[in-house]
């Protein structure tokens, strides 16, 4: 009796310690660095194809005249308005310009829907008298700013800040406020448990728990800053502001220039995905990644 009772202390045992082991093995995330290959193979690939694909369809239609070429110019006279503009010394300073404009408009959203965010989150009578001016701000148009903007303000950088700011903000406060409302309230209450109230409770507690909907704030946030800018861009114009992506698209339709319009559409939608994979993604993965959500990298 005494044999059987050891053996089977001797399974139960065993059992325990496998099933530590697997608990061990799914907590424990396995990082290793992706080869060069493989990045190329399942990140660069699959959008240079659908590139190409774009691309062959677009001269398929310019080959069969399903309409003219001043409503679909051929995809080479869109690369000569590229190379006229490279070659005049412009095309990297339109891009830049519009840029420019729209990082420094969307660092100022930043600084003001972050404060914002938090304050309607956790007060709930901020909440109640402006949580629903946020969410119907947000889905008004940014252009409906412009005239408004340039009345208050005139013709100049100011006003371009201030159509950003109007279109960025309420979508990075309303990202936040979600992120905050999906925080559980365990750990709220555990924070206070240990002394994490306030601000150092919003610091260590509540922003890192609502990092997730922070980020898809951020993201959206970035996506009406670029709106927003090349709306204001097409409405305002004045020598005295420079020559934007959104001036450059508008200039294209006043001359009837459809290589040029062509080229501005394509030179917009570059930059917004060119910044949404070189800033955003990589803070997306990070955030999953510490988070334990995002084995491969």
């Amino acid at each position: 009796m005494a044999s059987t009772d050891t053996a089977a202390k001797g399974a139960e045992s065993d059992d325990l310690a496998g099933l530590e082991a697997g608990l061990d093995a799914l907590d424990t995330v396995q990082s290793h660095r992706t080869p060069v290959s493989e990045v190329l193979l399942k990140k660069v690939l699959p959008p240079l194809v659908a590139v190409a694909l774009v691309v062959a369809v677009w001269q398929f239609l310019v080959w069969a005249e399903v309409t003219d070429e001043g409503s679909l110019p051929a995809p080479s006279a869109v690369w000569d308005s590229v190379s006229d503009l490279w070659l005049q010394g412009t095309l990297l300073e339109v891009v830049w310009t519009s840029v420019s404009r729209g990082l420094l408009g969307f660092l100022l959203a930043l600084a003001i829907g972050t404060p914002l965010g938090l304050l309607v989150a956790r007060v709930k009578f901020v909440r109640a008298a402006i949580g629903p001016i946020l969410s119907g701000l947000q889905s008004l148009p940014s252009v409906a700013w412009v005239p408004p903007a340039v009345i208050w303000l005139g013709l100049n950088n100011q006003m371009m800040y201030a159509v950003i700011l109007l279109g960025a903000v309420p979508s990075i406060a309303n990202g936040l406020v979600s992120g905050v409302d999906q925080v559980p309230p365990l750990f709220l209450r555990a924070g206070r448990t240990l002394g994490a109230t306030g601000l150092k409770g919003t610091w260590h507690i509540v922003m890192p728990a609502a990092l997730p909907g922070y980020v898809a704030g951020l993201k959206q946030g970035w996506a009406f800053s670029w709106r927003s800018l090349m709306a204001a861009e097409i409405i305002a114009s004045s020598p005295d502001l420079g020559l934007g992506l959104g001036q450059l698209l508008e200039n294209g339709r006043n001359n009837s220039d459809m290589p040029g319009v062509f080229l501005a559409i394509l030179l917009i939608l570059t930059v917004g995905i060119a910044i949404d994979l070189l800033l955003f993604s990589p803070l997306e993965r990070a955030v999953l990644r510490g988070r334990g959500l995002l084995v491969k990298s």
